[in-house]
């Protein structure tokens, strides 16, 4: 089993949840560094881009995921594709209310973009410190 965070439309209730089959972690959880989140493209796609100390503490889920969840998250995400996110490592904290194996900061998975991915011109919104039902009612899935 690993841990991901997720930010985006994999979230509980959000487009791409169907795809998340993971088990859930209770508590309210952020990444502990500061990012930028966008929502990119005329698909209105959350973003978060590894540019760290350049935004905020971006909100999430954290899932305790099995390997074949994980492989189709990361075929969702492109991973692997020049086009796609990239699958990294991250500090996540977790609010006071919650802990992951007695922990308040845990390492997870977390599909970003690099800096040099985003295009500026591209940005609908941000940098957002979270991606709620409202941004996920612009989304469009692909094609």
């Amino acid at each position: 089993m690993a841990l991901v965070f997720v930010y985006g439309t994999l979230k509980q209730s959000f487009p791409n949840f169907h795809i998340n089959t993971a088990t859930r972690v209770d508590g309210d959880f952020f990444t502990k560094e500061l990012f930028p989140l966008y929502l990119e493209g005329e698909r209105y796609v959350p973003w978060l881009v590894l540019d760290k100390n350049n935004g905020y503490q971006i909100k999430g889920e954290l899932y305790q995921v099995n390997q074949q969840t994980m492989e189709d998250m990361d075929i969702l995400e492109s991973v692997g594709e020049p086009s796609g996110y990239h699958k990294v490592k991250l500090s996540i904290v977790s609010s006071c209310d919650a802990v992951v194996a007695g922990k308040q900061e845990v390492l997870a998975f977390v599909y970003v973009k690099l800096p040099q991915q985003l295009q500026y011109a591209d940005i609908k919104l941000g940098p957002i410190k979270e991606y709620t039902l409202e941004h996920a009612l612009l989304y469009r899935p692909r094609c």
